[in-house]
């Protein structure tokens, strides 16, 4: 009998040994192989999820449950996957793909795609409107290593706008994340310049790569490499005087992509590298 229990409890140990640590992250599942560069998510329903994959992959969006297992895929029509970086939706069911990151400062081009709320579409394709827009204090393309500030890679919605987080790639590093609106519609548009943030001054974990906003517009989450970033009862009127919270996640992988499944948990993705990553994760906020 001691002996069996010798072995039991050599097995648990074993077992607990080789659980992969997430920090304060808690797992929730394995992406398939084919999305190991999700730069996007957004949830409709509290239990599966929309992605899209960034620079160099298909046009398409994907829905995903919880554990990370593809139930179904659309073509975009009309659009072209040139760096897709960040997904969010309106109350009206609305999807937007934010085809906007600009790594070197360089691009004329920056788009939003409006599609059909995805959750009722048929078919394997959906239609795609275009929302394009420039950022007007931006002069050259791409500006001197100072001013590269143009690159982004999260927004969300808000009442009839689009919010847009710019990502710092400046040298020296400034730590400073612009804050952009445009309208919702189908247009042309110069981006309105409506705040700034300086999140800490590490370009490691400063530079936001996702955001998003809680259905009842409470609260507000940015992520970067390792950190994250919530506020809560936001004037989205006054940005740049906002207070966040600084959680440290206590685990540094690529990751891109962020969205509420209810107005406390967050649903957080990486990207795959080497052999991190390419996982979904749940956090639930204080």
């Amino acid at each position: 009998m001691t002996r069996l229990c010798c072995i039991l409890l050599f097995v648990m140990l074993q077992a607990c040994a080789q659980q992969t640590w997430h920090g304060n992250l808690s797992y929730s599942g394995r992406l398939p192989s084919n999305l190991s560069e999700v730069s996007g998510i957004v949830s409709y329903d509290g239990s599966t999820a929309w992605v899209i994959e960034d620079n160099g992959n298909k046009d398409y969006i994907y829905r995903i449950n919880l554990e990370g297992k593809l139930i179904k895929k659309f073509k975009v029509k009309n659009a072209k996957n040139k760096d897709w970086e960040d997904l969010t939706r309106d109350q009206k069911g609305n999807l937007y793909i934010g085809d906007f990151g600009n790594n070197y400062n360089d691009r004329k081009n920056l788009t939003i795609y409006k599609l059909p709320n995805p959750e009722v579409e048929k078919g394997d394709k959906i239609e795609a409107e275009e929302i394009g827009f420039r950022y007007p204090e931006q002069k050259k393309f791409p500006p001197k290593k100072k001013g590269l500030l143009y690159d982004s890679e999260a927004f969300f919605h808000w009442k009839d706008h689009l919010y847009i987080f710019t990502k710092d790639r400046s040298r020296p590093y400034l730590g400073k994340t612009l804050i952009y609106k445009i309208p919702d519609e189908k247009g042309e548009y110069d981006a309105k310049l409506v705040g700034s943030l300086n999140l800490c001054s590490n370009q490691d974990h400063c530079s936001i790569t996702g955001a998003a906003i809680s259905d009842d517009g409470k609260t507000i989450a940015l992520i970067g490499y390792g950190y994250l970033y919530t506020a809560t009862n936001v004037d989205l009127n006054h940005l740049s005087d906002t207070q966040f919270k600084t959680t440290d996640l206590n685990y540094n992988t690529q990751i891109e992509s962020v969205c509420f499944i209810n107005d406390s948990t967050l649903l957080i993705a990486d990207e795959q590298s080497k052999s991190k990553g390419r996982n979904l994760y749940r956090f639930i906020l204080n």
